[in-house]
């Protein structure tokens, strides 16, 4: 998984959202809408109201996700920044969808106690959420140096990892590498060891195969956290393209199949409607029972990540797991030097 407003305040955000976001926002959907079968990428969950919700995800008691790393990052904090300083004093620290770095805190809270003066670069789809992540940090690390980057993350790497001036270490926490198709993961993960130096390291948060009972609970709290969520995402396309989804005729459904360890969540139509987007072509025809794909949520096991290092340009040099073996941080160097 990757991230109540009022209306007006949606609102607000959709009239100051620059005109090529909207559009873009606009091809993806009318694209994902026309598609057999109908999905849209978890990427696009995130407005105002879709980060206040995940925020509430992260906390529910249904999901373990967030703790499990951040137990990972608070109990282990001086080995995870002693790999991913690898022996520097100064240097970059990037992260691939920073949300509201929470767990990141840890780690760079001990590296200024260490005396090390890292370079903060959170990278991270919602603007809203780099910007209440800029304010907490000025007040809790000002010492911190920052520099954010808004942005996909593959725009994101091209744009601000290209600078040589400082050794790096990247994150990309919370199994966000889950939401990528295997394709897309290997693409991500090269895209990312290109840039790497022999000295910069790559830690990647991978959450494990586990019983499927306990991975259900997480997609489909107790709360309706992550079903008001995946639902936001039609209210979103209603507010900023003006289309006329009527929420209370879809439900949030998730599945996961413990044989491929992928995790699902959809978004299901109970009758059969015709949903009107502006601008569109032609409507967009819902069957009763109709299926939208939202999301996937890989969960790996050692065979898997070791698959993806391979394919990858990379090599595992640490590995850091909670205590009930949930979830596992893994540290990557690159299989050589591409400088």
């Amino acid at each position: 998984m990757m991230k109540d407003a009022s209306d007006t305040s949606a609102t607000l955000l959709a009239e100051q959202r620059p005109a090529a976001a909207t559009e873009e926002f606009r091809t993806h959907v009318l694209a994902g809408l026309a598609g057999t079968p109908k999905k849209l990428s978890s990427r696009y969950f995130y407005d105002a109201e879709g980060d206040r919700l995940f925020q509430r995800i992260m906390a529910a008691e249904d999901y373990y996700v967030t703790r499990a790393e951040d137990e990972i990052l608070r109990e282990q904090t001086d080995e995870v920044l002693k790999a991913l300083a690898n022996g520097h004093k100064r240097f970059s620290l990037f992260e691939l969808g920073a949300g509201d770095g929470a767990k990141t805190r840890h780690l760079l809270r001990r590296a200024l106690e260490q005396g090390r003066d890292p370079l903060y670069r959170p990278i991270d789809i919602s603007e809203n959420v780099l910007e209440q992540l800029e304010a907490r940090l000025k007040k809790e690390l000002p010492a911190l140096r920052y520099h954010a980057e808004q942005g996909e993350y593959f725009e994101a790497i091209k744009r601000g990892f290209t600078d040589p001036s400082e050794p790096k270490a990247v994150l990309f926490l919370g199994s966000n590498i889950g939401n990528l198709t295997h394709e897309r993961a290997i693409a991500l993960l090269k895209g990312v060891a290109e840039y790497l130096g022999p000295n910069d390291r790559f830690l990647v948060g991978f959450d494990r195969k586990k019983d499927p009972a306990t991975i259900r609970r997480a997609y489909n709290d107790r709360e309706g956290f992550t079903s008001a969520f995946n639902l936001n995402l039609l209210h979103r396309i209603n507010t900023e393209l003006g289309a006329d989804f009527n929420l209370d005729k879809f439900i949030h459904t998730p599945e996961y199949d413990p044989s491929s360890g992928r995790a699902l969540s959809y978004i299901v139509s109970t009758c059969d409607q015709v949903v009107h987007i502006p601008g569109a072509a032609t409507a967009f025809h819902f069957k009763a029972w109709e299926a939208l794909r939202t999301e996937i949520s890989q969960k790996y096991d050692d065979a898997m990540i070791d698959d993806l290092a391979k394919h990858s340009g990379l090599r595992i040099t640490e590995q850091f797991t909670d205590s009930k073996g949930y979830f596992t941080d893994v540290v990557f160097a690159p299989q050589r030097s591409r400088r």
